[in-house]
């Protein structure tokens, strides 16, 4: 196996379903915002992140509108295996100009130019060494399907007044069991994957929109714009309006 990359444009919404690929995967969205469901684990990309996923992981690609992605597939031993199964984190612009240089080469074209191993190579080590600082865009995948259920209509009416009664009725299930079922599989309480939820779709309103920090934290579910800085805070480690800036 040898280092290739390539581009590609989606002028609609897709859904790519599971896929599998042999080699160490670099996923970077360029323009709009992906959605990972990898293991137990749905991530958000959104623009001018990166996300790097370890050879032989089941994933599934899906893109609520158009955007556009460069991929990198690493020949075996040319990238730091990553902690994680994915890992999203952010590309610096040389980052960004390295992969974008590199989708001269596509399989065949990697072949028959040695220029590309060299180049590629180094393209992995800065790539392995940004994907230690991984950005916690992501939230639980359900095992159970009465979990799936409530997780579905709280994802669904993450803008509303949520009560957990609801999400129970929804889900099929008592109060009592949805909430052991959150903290077996999720680790965490109800409460706390709905602010987890909520940060991670205010995230990608962020990156995708120019509307009013205020009017995204009312359109996410938070009360006041001070409560959404405060849970933005706590999961991306600075305000939305410094997330915002950084994006450019």
């Amino acid at each position: 196996m040898i280092s290739f990359a390539y581009p590609k444009r989606f002028d609609e919404p897709f859904d790519t379903g599971e896929r599998i690929f042999g080699q160490a995967y670099l996923l970077y969205a360029s323009a709009g915002a992906f959605h990972l469901d990898v293991e137990q684990r749905s991530w958000l990309l959104p623009p001018h992140r990166a996300a790097l996923i370890s050879a032989g992981t089941p994933i599934r690609i899906r893109s609520n509108a158009a955007a556009t992605s460069a991929s990198v597939l690493f020949a075996p031993g040319c990238v730091a295996q990553p902690s994680l199964p994915c890992q999203v984190f952010r590309v610096t612009p040389l980052i960004a100009e390295m992969i974008q240089y590199a989708t001269r080469w596509d399989a065949q074209q990697a072949a028959s130019d040695q220029s590309s191993q060299p180049f590629l190579t180094a393209l992995a080590g800065v790539v392995g060494e940004a994907a230690a600082c991984v950005e916690d865009l992501w939230f639980p995948r359900a095992r159970t399907a009465e979990l799936d259920r409530a997780v579905s209509y709280t994802l669904a009416h993450l803008g509303d007044v949520l009560s957990f009664s609801d999400v129970a009725r929804a889900a099929i299930t008592s109060e009592r069991t949805l909430s052991r079922r959150f903290t077996e599989e999720f680790s965490m309480s109800w409460s706390e994957f709905v602010q987890r939820a909520r940060v991670v779709k205010a995230t990608e309103r962020l990156a995708m929109s120019r509307d009013q920090v205020v009017q995204i934290a009312h359109e996410t579910g938070f009360s006041s714009a001070s409560l959404f800085a405060q849970a933005f805070r706590q999961v991306m480690g600075e305000t939305p309006t410094q997330y915002r800036r950084r994006l450019g």
